[in-house]
């Protein structure tokens, strides 16, 4: 898929964008990897985790600053958008940042692909765009409709977008698991859950790389892909970390959810369950194309879920046990 190609990640210096761009140069011979971020520092550090690697660019640029991204994607062929703003009290309380980045910086990233005649961009969406209560989750939700629509105004250009919706990542900045292990490390003598009923997915962030890799495969433009994936409750992911100390419900914090949704019952109509993911279909009609999303381009084929489905942590019929969690925290370095 990324043999001979040019390919740029934004926030390619972030924990995703450092392991895809890991994998893509692993596993496949790209002519060029563009690392773009706004993080000089980042940047520095990762020249240093990829000495003499010839094959990486490094761009300074920010996604609201559109004529930089367009001079950025000159003779790219794929895009990964994996910039954003992410942090959902921060976002509550700094609206217009997380806009301008979430929102804007979407809109830069489609303008600049379409100019440049970019071959496919694929855009990371997150489980709180649907069903949005947070202000964060409101700008990922839009930004996900931006890209989605962008497949009916590309005109005759080649250029088609296409969504991955998934949870939390194990281990990722900010996330709950670094945050426990922490204050484990320190001494504390009790976990903060902000209610006992609450439950998340989860995903490696190998397997996010893995199926963003296979949406740029099985894409014909215009699906949201979201991952089958297990869930986890916050109170046995406590237990599992540090089965001898309290558990202390401090409330939920602004912008929070008890239960993450990934597949709407709303869009139940538009959804389509595949062996190991569901691919939300576009709700517009696009002008330049005629397209069967129950068959990818590799050849999976989707059925329809039920008319009152809903894909959400809470509901989820795969849920980790106290053995499953401990083994995913070791095999990502936070096991006791």
């Amino acid at each position: 898929m990324f043999n001979n190609k040019r390919l740029l990640i934004t926030g390619g210096t972030g924990s995703f964008g450092q392991q895809f761009i890991c994998n893509v140069l692993e596993n496949y011979a790209p002519s060029a990897v563009v690392v773009y971020s706004r993080d000089e520092l980042k940047q520095f550090e990762m020249q240093q985790r990829f000495p003499g690697e010839s094959r990486l660019r490094y761009f300074i640029g920010d996604v609201r600053d559109g004529q930089r991204l367009t001079d950025a994607m000159e003779n790219v062929d794929l895009v990964v958008h994996a910039a954003a703003l992410k942090q959902v009290p921060a976002a509550e309380y700094n609206p217009m940042e997380c806009v301008r980045t979430n929102i804007t910086g979407a809109e830069n990233v489609i303008r600049a692909a379409i100019a440049q005649k970019v071959d496919k961009v694929v855009a990371l969406s997150t489980d709180k765009a649907a069903k949005p209560i947070s202000l964060y989750g409101a700008t990922k939700l839009v930004s996900d409709k931006l890209f989605v629509s962008a497949n009916n105004t590309v005109g005759t250009n080649r250029t088609r977008f296409s969504v991955v919706r998934y949870g939390n990542v194990v281990g990722s900045r900010g996330s709950v698991i670094p945050f426990f292990h922490n204050m484990i490390g320190k001494g504390t003598n009790f976990l903060p859950i902000t209610d006992n009923r609450m439950t998340r997915f989860w995903i490696t962030l190998d397997q996010g790389v893995d199926f963003v890799t296979k949406a740029f495969e099985r894409m014909w433009g215009g699906e949201i892909f979201v991952p089958r994936i297990p869930s986890t409750r916050i109170t046995d992911l406590a237990q599992a970390m540090a089965p001898d100390l309290e558990q202390r419900v401090v409330g939920i914090r602004p912008g929070e959810k008890l239960h993450e949704v990934m597949c709407p019952e709303e869009d139940a109509h538009q959804t389509l369950r595949f062996d190991n993911f569901f691919s939300i279909t576009p709700a517009i009609t696009f002008n330049n194309t005629d397209v069967d999303f129950a068959r990818t381009r590799l050849g999976e084929t989707g059925k329809r879920v039920d008319p009152e489905f809903e894909y959400n942590s809470g509901n989820n019929p795969v849920f980790l046990n106290q053995a499953e969690i401990e083994t995913l925290l070791a095999a990502t370095g936070f096991g006791r």
